[in-house]
């Protein structure tokens, strides 16, 4: 098969390009700098939320394309998350829209943030959206994205948690922190925190592709979301350190202002559709992915 992987230089798409080859599939980089030679790929082109994107040849797309959420959030990093997404999609979705051979699939990025604040109830695909500004901007984000339904183009919208792995994504911030002996409990250290392994975000969106039986929301977490605390336990342990520290909310809010709620909020998201239509997480605990990713930790107890 052959795929176009939008944002194919990042974290996320590096993986399921190696992963994608694997699997004997053809991939079709769509990025920012077509010049670029990307591992993988038997082609670069442009893609921007600015310019029409070419996706002839296509048989799925994987778009993941987006302006990453971490950092402070000042009006233009807001108006940034917002247009990388929502304009991105529509790019994409209204090329698919005019193409005479349209992909069969579309699998596109959306994130956990869908939900807004949990607290202590479990939320799965069928949960409806919540409050917030990722609220807001992953229902509309989806909305780009379901447009190409209109061409028959069956379309999947993998909701993202907090992706964990070497070399990238949030780890990058924390371990450097973690093993300086800096890591400690945010807020109340109760709220839940759904994340997934980088294998099994890559391997989620290459199975949402390759499966004719999957379609709508679906939810990239691993089956067992844990507490702030726990995972700052479980990841101390895991770097050989000591989490003595404790952030209270007040310095988060008054420091990071609405990433904070990112941190502070509740996220207790269950994969229901992933497992129901057959999907085998490899990593299902924190323990199991941590091991992994950091190999010399040997974890005493699990959760």
């Amino acid at each position: 098969m052959k795929i176009g992987v939008t944002g194919a230089t990042g974290f996320i798409g590096t993986r399921i390009i190696a992963m994608a080859r694997e699997r004997d599939h053809e991939i079709i980089g769509l990025t920012r700098n077509p010049a670029l030679e990307i591992p993988g790929c038997i082609e670069t082109r442009k893609f921007s939320a600015d310019e029409k994107v070419d996706v002839s040849g296509c048989d799925a797309i994987i778009h993941l394309a987006g302006e990453n959420v971490f950092g402070l959030w000042t009006a233009e990093k807001k108006r940034r998350i917002r247009d990388s997404r929502i304009l991105g999609t529509r790019q994409l979705a209204d090329a698919i829209l005019v193409s005479a051979n349209p992909p069969r699939v579309l699998v596109s990025s959306s994130a956990i943030g869908f939900y807004g604040d949990t607290g202590e109830r479990e939320a799965d695909e069928d949960s409806p959206s919540g409050d917030g500004f990722l609220a807001d901007v992953s229902r509309t984000w989806e909305a780009e994205a379901v447009r190409v339904s209109e061409k028959n183009v069956r379309v999947v919208l993998l909701r993202t948690s907090l992706v964990l792995g070497r070399n990238g994504g949030a780890l990058r911030i924390m371990a450097p922190l973690f093993r300086a002996g800096l890591g400690g409990v945010l807020g109340s250290g109760q709220q839940w925190m759904s994340w997934i392994h980088l294998d099994d975000e890559a391997a989620l969106a290459l199975f949402a592709v390759e499966n004719a039986a999957v379609s709508g929301p679906l939810n990239a977490v691993a089956p067992q979301p844990v507490r702030n605390a726990d995972f700052t336990r479980v990841l101390a342990r895991a770097v050989h350190r000591h989490a003595f520290f404790k952030v209270p909310a007040f310095v988060l809010k008054n420091t990071l202002g609405g990433f904070s709620h990112e941190l502070l909020d509740s996220k207790r998201i269950l994969p229901k559709r992933a497992i129901a239509t057959g999907f085998t997480h490899q990593f299902p605990t924190l323990d199991t992915a941590l091991v992994d990713i950091f190999p010399i930790a040997n974890p005493k107890s699990k959760i």
